[in-house]
């Protein structure tokens, strides 16, 4: 094998000292690029960020992840406005046909497996390999394999892990190339562990080469199978079940990937200070784990910030920030008037509640004191315009009623508008047009988030649970506004109750007060909040940190 990947796929540059161990870096959704529709939230943006940070730093370091022919879904308003999920195919005149085709094994079938490329220049980032089962040579189930992003079909998704992980080392092989590091973002591509294995016959030898990256700060949260169901699908790509419960240490049915890839690595760490720490407390009681730090999320700010806006955060021009963040403003505006129908004001001060759709965002909470929240929104004096939009996963029914719910709840109150289509460039225009960015999640459970950080790098002052990354960026009333933090050990309606009470507190007696009557201390707030979330919550640190720390 060589340590060297073939000519036409190698990297664009003279590899920097600094970064020149080889990595693979394996993840089942990446948001490269809008027109690049293969990713359904925050897992993605990371993933994106960090290939353009290590395209930015010139690493050593390659994707592999997975073209999903009708990516994750795209979302639209049916005739009453509910939400609708339209599963459409993509097309991708961009990519490389490599070439490389091959077979793994899923369910005791040969299912062939097709490689495209994207080359670094054409985005700005690592180059990256994508993986297809949409073949002739398949059959209609082997093809749909690779059609949706998070199939709901349990079978489905494990054959899907199968495509990435045992597709992807697979793939490595077929390129003849042998990376030094396998980075699983998640523990979907753990299959690849047991492929590697295969070829050396021991653990040491994986430990050495793996490393993880856990995003999920709650047991129930980390994928758990049936042994005896991933057995039949192959998913240990051929190992004996006896073998499995060996070099895993899992012991009774079922399997949980998450504990078998903290076994199977040498180095795994959480995605913020405060995720770390949850999660080794988590896993403090399992035996044979690797060591979890931390390498808190970052995005990657040369793609995310607006160039005018930055200009006037390094000049400290607060005429010129004012006035790019009206026309900024101005421009979202017209998204909301073309979805919605409703004209913002840009002088009005706007709060965009905006990422994936899930229970413990609680992307409603701000609406369910239903009365105090009709009157911040239509106060005469100092109104305030709130901006809803994320896309639920297409099987949660839950979160979909809550979208809907908002949906329904914005045709009577004039200053409230849920958008649909929530990607990278709606991301874009939402956290140009925020004047504030809001993030209820209960904390413990966001281990990171992002959104905020992209929000601060345009001129958006974060109101915020003190959860995830906040905790390493907080210095409230100076950078964010940021609730306090209620017991999490109390049940959730009890902790859903006082968070609400508190931000519409805080929305009350400080938030809207010095938007409408200091200005200039809320422009202050602004050049701190766009200064202090760099350098350390741009990606550059993030891609570093793991060449340090990780790897």
């Amino acid at each position: 094998m060589s340590n060297s990947l073939p000519k036409q796929f190698q990297h664009p540059f003279a590899i920097d000292k600094k970064y020149k161990k080889s990595v693979a870096y394996f993840s089942m959704e990446f948001a490269i690029d809008q027109s690049l529709k293969i990713y359904s939230g925050g897992l993605g943006f990371l993933a994106g960020s960090h290939m353009r940070s290590a395209y930015d730093l010139k690493q050593n370091l390659i994707g592999i992840g997975v073209l999903w022919k009708y990516g994750y879904y795209d979302q639209f308003k049916k005739e009453d406005r509910s939400m609708g999920a339209l599963f459409q195919e993509k097309i991708y005149h961009f990519l490389e046909d490599t070439g490389i085709k091959f077979t793994i094994e899923i369910n005791h079938h040969p299912v062939w497996i097709k490689a495209y490329y994207l080359n670094p220049e054409t985005f700005g980032c690592a180059p990256m390999f994508f993986l297809s089962t949409d073949l002739p040579e398949n059959d209609y189930l082997a093809r749909s394999t690779t059609f949706r992003l998070y199939d709901n079909d349990p079978s489905a998704k494990i054959a899907q892990c199968m495509v990435l992980g045992i597709g992807g080392a697979k793939l490595l092989d077929e390129l003849n190339y042998e990376p030094e590091i396998y980075h699983l973002n998640e523990a979907h591509a753990l299959s690849a562990a047991f492929h590697y294995y295969k070829k050396t016959g021991s653990v040491a030898d994986v430990k050495k080469k793996f490393v993880f990256t856990t995003h999920t700060p709650e047991e129930a949260g980390n994928e758990k199978h049936d042994i005896n169901v991933l057995n039949n699908l192959s998913f240990f790509a051929g190992l004996p079940l006896d073998e499995v419960r060996k070099i895993t240490g899992i012991e009774g049915d079922v399997f949980n990937h998450s504990l078998a890839a903290l076994r199977l690595s040498h180095k795994a760490n959480g995605v913020s200070k405060l995720h770390g720490e949850v999660s080794r407390d988590m896993w403090a009681g399992y035996e044979n784990i690797c060591e979890i730090d931390h390498v808190t999320n970052a995005q990657n700010k040369k793609y995310w910030a607006d160039a005018f806006l930055e200009k006037a955060r390094i000049s400290g021009d607060e005429e010129e920030l004012v006035a790019r963040k009206k026309r900024l403003k101005q421009k979202f505006f017209e998204v909301v008037a073309d979805q919605t129908g409703k004209l913002f004001k840009t002088d009005v001060l706007t709060i965009v509640w905006a990422r994936r759709f899930a229970e413990y965002k609680r992307p409603d909470l701000v609406t369910r004191d239903i009365e105090r929240f009709k009157k911040i929104a239509e106060n005469e004096k100092f109104p305030v315009q709130f901006v809803f939009a994320g896309k639920p996963y297409p099987m949660d029914y839950g979160a979909i009623n809550v979208f809907n719910h908002l949906t329904f709840l914005s045709k009577d109150i004039k200053n409230v508008a849920v958008l649909a289509g929530y990607e990278l460039k709606l991301s874009r225009q939402c956290k140009e047009g925020a004047d504030v960015w809001l993030n209820n999640p209960r904390v413990t459970r966001e281990a990171s988030g992002t959104s905020g950080m992209t929000a601060a790098m345009n001129g958006a002052i974060n109101l915020s649970t003190n959860d995830g990354w906040i905790r390493e960026f907080e210095d409230h009333g100076k950078t964010c506004f940021v609730l306090p933090i209620v017991d999490h050990h109390l049940p959730t309606y009890e902790q859903d109750a006082q968070d609400l009470a508190n931000l519409l507190d805080m929305l009350e007696n400080e938030v809207i007060p010095m938007y409408y009557k200091k200005p200039k201390t809320w422009n202050k707030m602004v050049f701190n909040s766009m200064n202090k979330v760099v350098p350390f919550f741009d990606s550059a640190r993030m891609a570093d940190e793991y060449y340090t720390k990780v790897y």
